[in-house]
């Protein structure tokens, strides 16, 4: 049996832990970078049981390295007896040298914030997706809460002039 190629983007194959969806809200999303996550036992087993919140989540480069800050992961009871679990503890992400290279530069130099925008599973591994973003002000918030709605009326319209044809 031949093993079935896996799709570039992961959650429209499922595999999708946690998203965090007020990033689109807030920020205008440019580039995304994968990076992985280090994680203690008993935080894999949270994430496995669904239990992780990226609502607050957002990452800085300190000293060269990347680390998420904000990210929840609820502990389950019977997995962390044994250990004094830090739901929101900093986690360090793990990139190539060169692609932290490159944030660095658009971090510090342009403005940009690394949001971390969706967390799934690859070959058996947490990842993070991570985006350079630009804070969005309240005008541009407004502005793409009118597109979103235009467009929802345009695909009625659509629907609605279809069935009628």
């Amino acid at each position: 049996m031949s093993k079935k190629k896996e799709d570039k983007n992961s959650a429209a194959t499922g595999k999708t832990i946690a998203l965090n969806k007020s990033a689109r809200h807030e920020y205008h999303l440019e580039s995304r970078y994968e990076a992985g996550i280090a994680l203690q036992g008993w935080e894999l087993k949270a994430i496995r049981a669904g239990r992780m919140n990226m609502g607050d989540a957002y990452a800085l480069v300190k000293e060269g390295e990347l680390f998420l800050f904000g990210a929840q992961i609820t502990p389950l009871i019977q997995a962390s007896t044994h250990v004094v679990a830090d739901d929101r503890r900093t986690r360090k992400l793990l990139m190539h040298r060169h692609e932290i290279d490159k944030l660095v530069g658009k971090v510090e130099r342009d403005g940009y914030a690394l949001i971390p925008t969706a967390c799934y599973w690859s070959r058996n591994k947490v990842k993070l997706e991570l985006a350079l973003a630009k804070g969005k002000q309240a005008h541009d918030k407004r502005q793409a809460s009118k597109d979103r709605d235009w467009q929802r009326e345009q695909q009625r319209v659509m629907r609605r002039h279809n069935k009628d044809a």
